[in-house]
C-alpha cells in the first residue's frame, strides 16, 4: 500500500512541475491610464528619477528607504538604486532610452526579495486634449517565477502598484 501511495505521488509531482514547465516563458505586466496633461509634462516626471518620489508607489511602502543616484540626474544613464523592507526589497534601474514625450524603457535588476532582470517600458500617447500612459514590464520567467505565479498571481500583485503609480502620476500632472 505504502509503494502506491509513494507512487501516486511520484506521478503527481513529476505531472505537477511538468505543469509548471509549460506557464509563460515570459512575465508581462501591464497597465494603462489616461492623463488630462501634454506627454512632454508627463515625460519628464518618468524620465527624472529622482523625481520618483512624487509618484512612484513603492515610496509610500517605505519612506525610510535608502535611495541612490547616479549619472544624469533624467534620460538615458540615469541610475537609481534603492535598498528596503520586506515591501520594496532593493535593487537597480538604468534609463536606457528616454525619447522625449513619447518613452521611456528602464532596466530593471530586482536583487531582494528575490533576484530578477527586467524591462519597465512607459509609452505615451496622445489623445485629444490628454494623454494615455501604458506602463509594462516585462521579463524572462525561469523555472523558480512560473512555480511562483502557479501560488501568486503576479499580474495582480504587481499590476496594483502600476495602478496606484499611474494615479499618483496622474495627481500629479494635472495639478495646475
Amino acid at each position: 500500500m505504502a509503494q502506491i501511495l509513494a507512487l501516486v505521488a511520484a506521478f503527481a509531482l513529476v505531472g505537477f512541475i511538468a505543469y509548471v514547465a509549460t506557464r509563460p516563458n515570459e512575465l508581462r505586466v501591464t497597465r494603462e491610464a489616461t492623463i488630462a496633461a501634454a506627454p512632454e509634462r508627463i515625460f519628464g516626471h518618468l524620465a527624472n528619477l529622482p523625481g520618483w518620489r512624487a509618484w512612484s508607489p513603492w515610496e509610500k511602502k517605505d519612506p525610510d528607504m535608502k535611495r541612490s543616484f547616479e549619472g544624469p540626474e533624467s534620460g538615458v544613464g540615469a541610475i537609481y538604486a534603492w535598498e528596503g523592507n520586506k515591501d520594496v526589497g532593493s535593487g537597480r534601474m538604468e534609463v536606457m532610452q528616454a525619447t522625449p514625450a513619447s518613452k521611456v524603457v528602464i532596466a530593471l535588476h530586482f536583487l531582494k526579495p528575490f533576484e530578477a532582470r527586467n524591462t519597465a517600458e512607459f509609452t505615451l500617447e496622445p489623445v485629444g486634449v490628454s494623454t494615455r500612459v501604458t506602463w509594462v514590464m516585462f521579463g524572462p520567467a525561469n523555472f523558480m517565477s512560473k512555480l511562483m505565479g502557479v501560488f501568486m498571481n503576479m499580474d495582480r500583485m504587481i499590476g496594483k502598484d502600476f495602478e496606484a503609480g499611474l494615479a499618483n502620476l496622474k495627481a500629479l500632472c494635472e495639478k495646475p
